[in-house]
């Protein structure tokens, strides 16, 4: 099986003077194709590892899949080379009897292959349409601008791999009360969403309805699309949203933070659950 990270020789450079050769340590990048009952869904570049629960959290992220239950097996397709060798980059998942099989077209495996969604109106329906769990956090989730301001350090902390590497994105669930639940590092950050998400469909975790999804760097459509369809209410990045995400939250109902950076943060969409009544009362103290 791929590892996590690879050691290759570089040639230092420092003030624009050769400073000699050293072995650094880069994360590891390897494609993952996903098969639905043996059929080619869709291709990810990852970072090996988690590779069953970036399967699963994909499938959730499509509406395939809603339960543990909806799963019979998933596993590595054995003789995935010409030569019969397993390369570990190829998983196949299993559906329960009874799960409904999507139409799997080139159409839609070109869209899942780049990881890009359809665009614009089309992506809004298909979500609104698939979504297995409603936003309904009752009663809504409540955070402080004291405790959204201290997820993202907390990330950091628990990234390993990054600090090895310094070439990875994270991803991290914590509860309303800040406790950090799970997280997730790979070279992409959707892919690490889908194995936050994953992880927790196996383990009947689903809808996450009182989490909080953190991520490290941008929010796009995608990452706003995955905490919607695994039903969690709030969104926080650390950097800029997307149009087409804010758009989405707002009409899901999806609360949506960005540029979190200490104790200063955008709300873009369902400030309901941000006490910033509470936030402006300190500032004026």
């Amino acid at each position: 099986m791929g590892r996590v990270t690879e050691r290759r020789r570089v040639i230092r450079i420092r003030g624009g003077v050769e400073a000699g050769a050293r072995a650094d340590t880069l994360v590891a990048e390897e494609p993952l194709e996903i098969r639905l009952n043996g059929r080619p869904l869709a291709i990810t570049m990852r970072t090996p590892g988690d590779d069953f629960a970036l399967a699963a959290g994909f499938l959730v992220s499509e509406g395939v899949l809603a339960a543990a239950s909806d799963v019979r097996n998933i596993v590595y397709c054995a003789g995935a080379k010409d030569d019969g060798t397993n390369t570990y980059n190829v998983v196949d998942v299993q559906l329960a009897p009874g799960v409904e099989v999507p139409d799997i077209t080139l159409e839609r495996n070109v869209y899942t292959t780049s990881s890009c969604g359809l665009c614009g109106k089309a992506s809004l329906d298909a979500v609104r349409t698939t979504a297995r769990f409603p936003i309904a956090d009752a009663p809504p989730v409540g955070l402080t601008p004291a405790l959204l301001s201290g997820l993202p350090d907390r990330l950091r902390a628990a990234q390993k791999v990054f600090d090895r590497t310094g070439g990875l994105h994270a991803a991290a669930l914590f509860s309303e009360d800040g406790e950090l639940l799970d997280v997730r590092e790979d070279v992409g950050r959707h892919n690490a969403v889908d194995k936050l998400i994953g992880r927790a469909l196996r383990e009947g975790l689903l809808p996450l309805s009182r989490a909080v999804l953190l991520v490290s760097g941008r929010a796009s459509f995608e990452l706003a699309q995955k905490a919607v369809m695994a039903g969690i209410p709030v969104l926080a990045a650390v950097s800029a949203p997307s149009s087409l995400a804010v758009e989405l939250a707002a009409e899901t109902g999806l609360t949506l933070v960005g540029f979190l950076r200490g104790p200063d943060m955008n709300v873009y969409a369902g400030e309901h659950r941000i006490a910033l009544e509470a936030a402006a009362s300190t500032s004026r103290g």
